[in-house]
């Protein structure tokens, strides 16, 4: 029986360092990423790419943090969050956007009000 995606509510994906994968993920519960991706990434909730992620691709998704790299096509619903140590070039479509000073923030922007 599958589950609804109210059960997955609090239930985080985890990808730690040193894992490096090339295919593409799909998920409805949050997702946490620290190693390698090369592929895409389509999510229905939050993504954190944490400080040492690196991630060559596209990611789709509602919400998400980044702190490492990414050189992709990024398309966010609601808000993207770039913290000091990321550095992110592509092409960025998003709700809300937030960048602490320090980011290296090397990409195309559109902003899209709902």
């Amino acid at each position: 029986m599958p589950k609804s995606d109210y059960d997955l509510l609090g239930k985080t994906n985890r990808i730690v360092e040193q894992t490096s994968i090339t295919g593409n993920i799909i998920c409805t519960a949050d997702l946490r990423l620290d190693g390698e991706l090369i592929g895409d990434i389509t999510c229905k909730g939050k993504i954190v790419l944490g400080p040492k992620s690196k991630v060559e691709g596209n990611i789709t998704c509602k919400n998400i943090d980044i702190e490492g790299k990414f050189n992709g096509k990024l398309v966010v619903e609601e808000l993207l969050g770039i913290k000091k140590t990321a550095k992110i070039s592509g092409e960025v479509t998003v709700g809300k956007l937030a960048i602490e000073p320090g980011a290296i923030f090397e990409a195309s922007c559109e902003m899209k009000s709902k």
